[in-house]
């Protein structure tokens, strides 16, 4: 079963990849999240005299260098002096040599916006009339290009690797505390881990170049390295890796200590079991409870630090509302890793898990209910982020990042059905097993039953062997204790004769040695005599000899019968193994072959491959410029065009508005005059009178406008006293034509302030 998946799930990972990799490749063009949305002059603008300095105005605040904004004249030689300046607001303006000629010059400009991305563009305008220009300004920007594909696929890979490391863990602690203990998911996570960390340290030495020239050799500029971590990316990548140290001590504890605790709890239970017991709940007392909840605690607090490098330096960071799109952002990112990252888990499980650990239906369960939530919270805190960063339906279509938005809405429905059929699959899983725990159950009691009658006929075998065995060895004592007996006998009887036949013929002689000369051989029968009973004795000694062999005989009986049990105690254990060996072979081929856990696998394989496809998604996102700034740079270079071909007109707006701080000498009247209201440039002047109409001078008066409809402002005007009751500024940038607020904010005295405002209409 498995010789066959497996190609499939090759070709499969094959293609999400090639899928994942096309998408990343189309990223790197459309990088720009701020946007130009004026400048003066205008571009393509005919202006009579040389101007003193050119002004750009960008959607939010942007970062910029020494030379970020070049001003080239028609022979490509540099016309700007000095560092760019920031007067007011998202306006920023380098000053140019004086007494410049006619021609057609060209703005160049390079900058980096507040969510950490690059911008470059060039525009021209012309003094007299235009002319040929020998100036040819690139379209690459530094975002192009091998740097910025390496950029943005380090992106990914980051992504990634939270996804895989935080999710992961979440799995183990939240779903699946015996997956401590395997392998395939240890190394996961590690793998989530190592991604994650050699990504952040190569962005770090990525982001110079890839914010400034875009070449490869600036990649180890150690000049850039120190300007990047004086930036807010810089900081966010530092703080990055920090947290990733604390998060390698999580990892170490995670499967150390917590996995040796979940030895102590009984293994997850496969379906087979219908108990619906806890497999891998805190079972193990109040030490691994107090660590499960360190472990919680500590790996959230981790994760978010992790996420919110993310949130602190990129989309939520800048725009509308960023004191809430920030932490927003953090549990959006934290639940995709919960879903996407406990699935990868999910997967690994369900294909790596050994026999004796698997993975079992409420495990399966408890990710069910866990991604529930992940999705529900991913779909809040999603439609929040959509109106933020797009702000009206048209923007769906009409702009490139909510068609990437889309996609992304299409892939989540697709992730959210083949999780739905995954959970069916585990409904089945879960009933056919509890259907068959009866059957199971007999065929258990059998199996058992069957053991115990092979146990019983064992026993009673041994038991006669032994029997047999000493019946042998009192047969062989019996034997040699005969012989023994016999031998003795025969030595006691022949004793016994030649005793007899000593004293006959010592009689004999006796009788002999009655006569004179007989005195001798008396004496030397006696001696004679004396000798053969000697010899006669003897024979005891052989007897005793035989005896011992008879006992060596049977302490070699008993060694053998010693060696005999060895062998048979060595052949019981490799028996044993064998069988045990081929029970597991067996559990793993009927668990293989179940097709309910089968089809589990292809649907949880399915929804990991999506998840691919929509992370490299995600990662595009985070690339683009939003919806809400691409069409208010687009409304406000129509309005600017508009301007242009009508000789931006002649309708100045003036407003007149009492004010009462409340304090002493605190009314009066104060008016202000834009001069050519219209978008773009404009002159403005702010008068204050007193009750009786004449000039007063005030601490202090602040100018802010704001453009509801477009969520644009307040842009803060801060304009320089002329004389007695008048204060001007000039080069006042609106970006668009609309329905503006102007709010006056007058100060008379230290503590007594109020604002008062009115609507102009711009253009």
């Amino acid at each position: 079963m498995t010789q066959t998946i497996a190609p499939r799930v090759r070709t499969l990972v094959l293609l999400i990849l090639a899928v994942a990799g096309a998408l990343l490749a189309g990223a790197a063009p459309v990088s720009a999240h701020a946007a130009l949305t004026g400048s003066d002059p205008a571009q393509g603008a005919v202006v009579d005299t040389a101007p003193s300095q050119v002004s750009l105005t960008f959607s939010e605040p942007i970062a910029v260098g020494d030379d970020s904004v070049r001003v080239l004249d028609p022979k490509g030689e540099r016309v700007d002096k000095g560092d760019p300046a920031n007067p007011s607001g998202t306006t920023y303006s380098v000053r140019l040599v004086s007494g410049l000629p006619d021609g057609t010059y060209t703005v160049a400009y390079q900058v980096v916006s507040a969510d950490s991305h690059p911008v470059a563009g060039a525009f021209t305008f012309s003094i007299g009339a235009p002319s040929e220009t020998t100036v040819s300004v690139s379209a690459q920007g530094s975002d192009d290009g091998l740097v910025g594909w390496l950029y943005g696929f380090g992106r990914y890979v980051s992504y990634a690797g939270f996804v895989v490391l935080a999710g992961g863990a979440a799995f183990v602690l939240a779903c699946w505390a015996p997956g401590a203990r395997v392998r395939a998911v240890q190394r996961l996570v590690v793998s989530g881990w190592l991604a994650l960390t050699s990504a952040t340290l190569g962005l770090l030495m990525l982001r110079g170049s890839y914010t400034t020239s875009g070449k490869v050799g600036d990649v180890f500029d150690l000049e850039l390295l120190g300007d990047v971590l004086q930036t807010k990316t810089g900081a966010a990548l530092v703080s990055r890796l920090l947290l990733l140290a604390a998060a390698a001590l999580f990892i170490a504890v995670l499967f150390g200590a917590y996995a040796r605790t979940a030895d102590a709890v009984e293994p997850d239970r496969d379906a087979e079991d219908d108990g619906g017991g806890d497999d891998g709940g805190d079972d193990g007392g109040p030490d691994k409870r107090d660590l499960t909840f360190g472990l919680a605690l500590g790996g959230t607090v981790v994760a978010a630090g992790l996420a919110a490098s993310w949130a602190m330096s990129e989309h939520a960071s800048q725009g509308l509302q960023a004191g809430v799109a920030m932490p927003v952002d953090v549990v959006h990112l934290l639940a995709v890793a919960a879903w996407l990252g406990g699935l990868t888990a999910l997967l690994v499980a369900l294909y790596r898990a050994p026999v004796e650990t698997p993975v079992g239906r409420d495990a399966v369960r408890r990710f069910s209910r866990l991604a529930f939530g992940s999705v529900v919270t991913l779909a809040v805190t999603g439609v929040y982020q959509s109106w933020r960063q797009l702000g009206s339906w048209s923007a769906f279509t009409d702009t490139r990042y909510g068609q990437l938005l889309l996609v992304k809405i299409a892939l989540v429905a697709v992730m959210v059905a083949v999780a739905f059929l995954s959970r069916r699959w585990t409904q089945r899983l879960a009933d056919a097993r509890v259907s068959e725990a009866a059957e199971e159950a007999e065929r258990t009691e059998a199996t058992e039953r069957a053991e115990e009658a092979v146990r019983a006929e064992e026993a009673v075998r041994a038991e006669e062997a032994v029997r047999a065995k000493e019946a042998v060895r009192a047969e062989a004592t019996q034997r040699a204790e005969e012989g023994v007996r016999a031998k003795e006998a025969v030595r006691v009887k022949a004793t016994e004769r030649a005793n007899e036949a000593v004293r006959a013929e010592a009689t004999e002689r006796a009788k002999e040695a009655k006569q004179p000369a007989g005195t001798a051989p008396a004496e030397a029968s006696g001696t004679s005599e004396v000798s053969e009973a000697s010899m006669a004795v003897e024979p005891p000694k052989a007897s005793g000899a035989s005896g011992a062999s008879g006992a060596s005989d049977a302490s070699d009986a008993s060694e053998a019968e010693k060696a005999e049990a060895g062998q048979d105690s060595v052949r019981a254990a490799q028996l044993a193994r064998q069988r045990a060996a081929a029970e597991a072979a067996r559990q793993k081929w009927l668990r293989d072959a179940d097709p309910n856990r089968f089809g589990l696998r292809r649907s949880v394989l399915a929804e990991a491959g999506v998840a691919v496809v929509l992370l490299a998604v995600t990662t595009v996102l985070t690339q683009t410029e939003p919806g809400r700034t691409e069409q208010d740079a687009r409304a406000a270079t129509a309005a600017s065009s508009s301007a242009s071909a009508t000789g931006q007109g002649s309708g100045a707006v003036s407003l007149t508005m009492p004010f009462d701080t409340g304090g002493k000498s605190g009314k009066g009247v104060v008016s202000i005059d834009l001069d050519p209201a219209q978008a773009g440039d404009n002159a403005l002047h702010v008068y204050v009178e007193g009750p009786d109409g004449t000039p007063v001078d005030v601490p202090e008066v602040k100018i802010a406008l704001t453009l509801a409809a477009q969520n644009i402002g307040p842009l803060p005007v801060a304009p320089d006293h002329v004389t007695t009751g008048h204060w001007s500024a000039s080069r006042v940038q609106i970006p668009m034509a609309g329905d503006w607020k102007v709010e006056v904010t007058v100060r008379t005295s230290d503590i007594d302030q109020v604002t008062v405002s009115k609507n102009a209409q711009i253009g």
